[in-house]
């Protein structure tokens, strides 16, 4: 099994499976110790990596963020077409989406407080 807490990709999340069933064991009885397993598993990890937490801002979103006073936005608060653009853009790639400028109140609420979430995770460190 893997030392590392999180899998480095596809070919970890493998090898963690056909551990945990008792596949690795059977595979390495029937064909030994060389059966190509991780070379395999490294193939693996480097065509599929798992991805990495993007959950950060750097020092110019979160400049940004604090400048235009995210945290104190509330349901009532107006948002130009540029600040959701411009906040819809920092938000896509902290959770590494790919999310479009929406007139669903509910849908910018929404992305509104997760960034307000993040904000204030800055903030309380």
């Amino acid at each position: 099994m893997t030392t590392d807490k999180q899998p480095k990709g596809l070919g970890d999340v493998i090898e963690n499976i056909t551990e945990a069933t008792g596949i690795k064991k059977l595979v390495k009885w029937v064909f030994g110790d060389d059966c190509g397993c991780d070379a395999r598993k490294e193939k693996l990890n480097k065509l599929f990596p798992r991805k990495k937490n993007t959950q950060c801002l750097n020092e110019q979103e979160y400049s940004y963020l604090k400048e235009i006073k995210l945290k104190d936005f509330n349901t009532a608060t107006r948002l130009s077409a540029q600040m959701q653009k411009d906040i819809l853009v920092i938000y896509n790639r902290v959770f590494n989406q790919r999310k479009q400028s929406s007139s669903c109140n509910s849908c910018v609420i929404s992305m509104i407080n997760e960034m307000k979430t993040v904000l204030k995770a800055y903030e309380n460190e």
